[in-house]
């Protein structure tokens, strides 16, 4: 276990995936498109326009100001503080490498994370699983954030365990047949962790603890929220 306060290491030292350049094309593809910022508002759009009883009765239009009330929260503000720290010299890379950067990426995504929870919970007619899901969000950023310290945590690992997570509680509910959504979340899930495998140097157990982490968070803000 890496316990090195210091975080020296700016890049990957040592780090060359041995896979053909078309197999870690792909990878980079798939980290890009599921990488953690945008799941909230691909559950948030699963929520509102896929889950047959959540939003019943909302209008479009509603769903539509929900759906962009999470992704400017949740997703732009946070891509918006990145780019700003890269720009004044705050990180190194946007790729956040190092466990010194990923400080400052937890640090302002749980600011924003937490507002977009508390935004949702002060409106009653906002389902409740999606403050819980948001709420879960949020305690994922500050568990990685505390695991940084000791370890590089795989952000997109979290990130998964938390769609799976979110996929179990809404299946504990009954509201909805999870399983095509279940069988879909695990397969994402194996993508997204074989590509960090490939092209990132992640090992096999900031992975895994990436897993656990983000689907037992998912579960606890269940428990409070739900």
């Amino acid at each position: 276990m890496n316990t090195d306060l210091s975080f020296s290491a700016k890049t990957r030292p040592g780090f060359k995936s041995s896979q053909p350049d078309v197999i870690r094309l792909m990878a980079h593809v798939i980290s890009i498109i599921f990488h953690p910022l945008f799941l909230p508002m691909y559950v948030c759009w699963f929520l509102a326009f896929v889950h047959p009883s959540y939003f019943a009765g909302f209008s479009g239009s509603y769903k539509s100001r929900v759906l962009l009330m999470v992704t400017v929260n949740a997703v732009i503000y946070p891509l918006i503080t990145v780019l700003l720290l890269k720009a004044l010299g705050f990180i190194d890379t946007i790729l956040f490498y190092s466990q010194q950067d990923r400080i400052l990426l937890y640090i302002t995504s749980m600011i924003f994370f937490f507002w977009a929870q508390y935004s949702l919970r002060e409106q009653p007619e906002i389902p409740r699983i999606l403050v819980a899901f948001m709420f879960g969000v949020f305690i994922s950023s500050a568990a990685a954030l505390i695991a940084n310290i000791y370890f590089k945590i795989s952000m997109h690992a979290i990130g998964m365990g938390g769609l799976i997570g979110i996929g179990y509680v809404i299946m504990q509910q009954n509201t909805m047949l999870m399983t095509w959504p279940l069988s879909a979340a695990f397969l994402i899930a194996g993508l997204v962790c074989t590509a960090r495998l490939i092209v990132s140097d992640h090992t096999q157990k900031e992975i895994y603890t990436g897993l656990l982490a983000g689907f037992l968070c998912q579960l606890v803000a269940a428990v409070i929220q739900l």
